[in-house]
């Protein structure tokens, strides 16, 4: 497909508008969140360093305590599941990991389902799969609920003063809202859970699989994990200043090639509003368009003959210089592109950036000889089917 057709697409949204899709996807995300990155960095710091004290604690159980095989993927989920949690709910982030937990189940089931050739009304039928999935949507609302339920309480009785994460920023915006403009301006449980849904997609699953893809490229490529390394003892030293992470261009570089081959999202669709004339083609109203992100990110008439290969340094001037002919910026787009881009790619960046900072202090790593490679879109994203089993070296 033509980088500049993507281009077109993803920057006309009133002509391209995103499409409405199987009914059921809509039951993963339709919110819209929003929250300043700088309440979180506490957190990304917290999560991290406790993932990487688990680490140290199996490596000292180890023979000579300086080594051990481990499956990274599950230590890299849950870090970042604890890290939307908290993010979002607070004090209440165990209750609210438990929400995360059935967000996830849904996002599998709708998987299984969108795979399948759609069938309009079959969703309402009582199979294994919808009532499951039903039963979960309930279980998240009384999840939710109860959270916000003590959250009211605490409100109440002056035992929370400030609102520092995304459950207490849309409470307050609700009581503001609800001040000015009664309750039609007030966010409702199915608003508070979209918003919940769309947080954890877009800072979860993104960071997760960022982390665990970089983490097995890296020690594919030890040079570029070394370089890496001394980037990040260089820049950062023993400091966790989080305004020095945009000097880490070696990471930068790294990590947007890990996103080239691995893209956070594998396709993304849109509709025609109007007739429309693209290229040599004229596109009818209301036909639905596919930019296959994974297909564009490994063409080699855009990328070059090495499409293949990880190769950090064909960012090395940025983005826009990165493709075989220079300023193709519909050719590389993990997160989208244009003024819908993903609303989770700041964070999903600050969170593994930080992460890796602190796992490359500690570790080196290499691929167990038991690693099997093995990408498979799950829930929608590209995620390592039998893990990621690395052999951690302490430093």
């Amino acid at each position: 497909m033509n980088p500049d057709h993507i281009k077109e697409v993803l920057t006309k949204i009133d002509e391209y508008p995103k499409l409405k899709g199987n009914p059921l996807t809509r039951l993963l995300v339709t919110g819209l969140a929003s929250y300043n990155g700088e309440l979180m960095l506490p957190v990304f710091y917290r999560s991290s360093r406790e993932m990487v004290d688990e680490w140290e604690r199996e490596v000292m159980k180890s023979k000579g305590n300086e080594t051990c095989e481990l499956d990274v993927w599950p230590y890299l989920q849950s870090m970042t599941c604890d890290v939307i949690s908290r993010t979002s709910f607070g004090s209440s982030y165990k209750e609210g990991a438990k929400t995360f937990q059935l967000l996830r189940e849904m996002a599998t089931l709708i998987m299984q389902i969108v795979r399948q050739v759609y069938i309009p009304g079959w969703r309402f039928l009582p199979t294994k799969t919808n009532t499951r999935m039903k039963r979960a949507y309930k279980e998240i609302q009384e999840a939710i609920q109860g959270i916000i339920n003590k959250r009211e309480k605490a409100m109440r009785t002056g035992e929370i003063v400030s609102n520092d994460d995304l459950l207490g920023l849309m409470m307050e915006s609700n009581n503001n809202n609800n001040h000015h403009n009664g309750k039609n301006g007030m966010m409702t449980l199915e608003d508070v859970i979209e918003e919940c849904k769309l947080f954890y997609f877009a800072g979860q699953e993104t960071t997760s699989t960022l982390l665990v893809w970089t983490m097995v490229l890296l020690s594919k490529y030890p040079a570029w994990q070394e370089r890496a390394r001394h980037e990040v003892l260089h820049v950062l030293g023993t400091d966790n200043e989080s305004s020095a992470l945009g000097q880490l261009k070696t990471m930068t570089m790294i990590m947007h090639e890990v996103m080239r081959l691995y893209p956070p999202v594998m396709q993304m669709t849109r509709a025609v509003e109007r007739d429309t004339k693209m290229g040599d083609f004229v596109l009818p109203a209301g036909t639905q368009l596919a930019l296959p992100t994974i297909l564009v990110h490994k063409d080699p008439e855009i990328w070059g003959d090495d499409v293949a290969e990880f190769r950090p340094e064909r960012f090395a001037d940025g983005v826009s210089k990165a493709t075989r002919s220079h300023n193709q910026q519909g050719a590389y787009f993990p997160f989208g592109w244009g003024p819908r881009i993903c609303i989770g790619q700041n964070f999903a960046l600050m969170e593994a950036k930080i992460a890796l900072a602190i796992i490359l202090k500690r570790f080196s790593f290499e691929l167990s000889p038991s690693y099997v490679h093995a990408p498979s879109p799950e829930a929608p994203i590209l995620q390592p089917q039998f893990g990621a089993r690395l052999i951690l070296h302490k430093l």
